[in-house]
């Protein structure tokens, strides 16, 4: 559809259909790689899923804008190219092996997503800590081009979009760093830097200073990786296996809702207000919301048992 779209409104068609096939395909997809790992690691699903997300969007908008800079074509070649990827993926989900040798009818079960009491407090942290991140992401997506082109002086697709394959590139090398990290740490650590980092970004927004803006996405970077990985691996290793999916699911509705809620608010904001004042405006709000995971990640940090000393031990010893 978006190959043949001549109109916006097949636009909006073709990216609803986009929409629903990505969310249908994600958090099952999540659950899979839970139930294939020969170990049952959630660690390294979890850390596996945010370097996913991260390299992919920042893939996404550099194989993009150099498709678009190249000339030829610019509004189907980089269709083709992901249509190729799906094809790829497509083969590559009919050959993998199915965990459950049990071997039925082919039928599709729409289940609802469901959050149980069991693992609600994991998935509070882990819905804020992707509202915190996914919301830098879905700014940069929706006003990091045109905020980059002023910054850097350039009309060239790729160096406009330079700070969103920063920031994304900054997450995945977090995430790598900090997958063995205990999740409340990575989380608290993570959210204070994403704060620190949409600062910096609003500040070079308001002072045109493209070095402060690749400073703070490097920054923000690094806490979008951490706190987005940290808040996810405490809730996968929380999940009963018969509720992975559901609870996946209702993970990633908050995920995309964090990714396009807030692009539309921006892009209604920035045609009232100028660019630099709607990042002051998104940047103070995320980074409000980044403090209080923060907060909420350290008060989930294990507590030192007091040690109790035995009466024996109390009592002075005998000579």
């Amino acid at each position: 559809l978006f190959l043949l779209a001549d109109s916006t409104a097949w636009l909006f068609v073709a990216r609803g259909l986009q929409g629903l096939a990505t969310g249908g395909a994600i958090s099952a997809a999540s659950a899979a790689l839970l139930d294939l790992h020969p170990r049952k690691d959630a660690g390294r699903v979890a850390l596996t899923n945010g370097i996913a997300a991260s390299s992919g969007l920042g893939a996404g908008m550099l194989a993009s804008s150099a498709l678009v800079q190249i000339g030829w074509e610019p509004r189907m070649l980089p269709f083709v190219v992901l249509l190729a990827l799906v094809a790829v993926a497509l083969t590559g989900a009919y050959l993998m092996p199915e965990p459950d040798t049990r071997r039925g009818h082919f039928h599709l079960t729409l289940e609802r997503p469901h959050v149980p009491a069991v693992v609600r407090r994991p998935f509070v942290l882990a819905a804020l800590a992707v509202l915190s991140s996914w919301s830098i992401g879905a700014l940069f997506f929706s006003l990091g081009p045109e905020l980059g082109a002023q910054l850097f002086h350039s009309n060239d697709a790729v160096v406009a979009g330079t700070g969103v394959v920063t920031l994304t590139a900054a997450a995945a090398v977090a995430q790598i760093l900090t997958g063995r990290t205990a999740p409340w740490l990575a989380t608290s650590l993570g959210s204070l830097a994403l704060s620190v980092g949409i600062l910096l970004i609003a500040l070079a927004a308001a002072t045109g200073s493209g070095t402060t803006y690749l400073l703070g996405s490097i920054v923000a970077g690094v806490g979008f990786g951490a706190a987005f990985l940290g808040g996810l691996r405490a809730l996968v290793s929380k999940i009963p296996p018969e509720h992975r999916a559901a609870v996946l699911s209702a993970f990633y509705v908050a995920a995309y809702a964090s990714l396009s809620l807030p692009a539309i608010a921006a892009g209604v904001v920035v045609s009232y207000l100028s660019l630099a004042t709607t990042f002051e405006i998104f940047s103070v709000a995320v980074a409000a919301i980044g403090l209080v995971v923060a907060l909420e990640a350290w008060r989930t940090r294990p507590r030192r048992p007091q040690l109790q000393l035995a009466e024996s031990d109390r009592l002075p010893r005998a000579a």
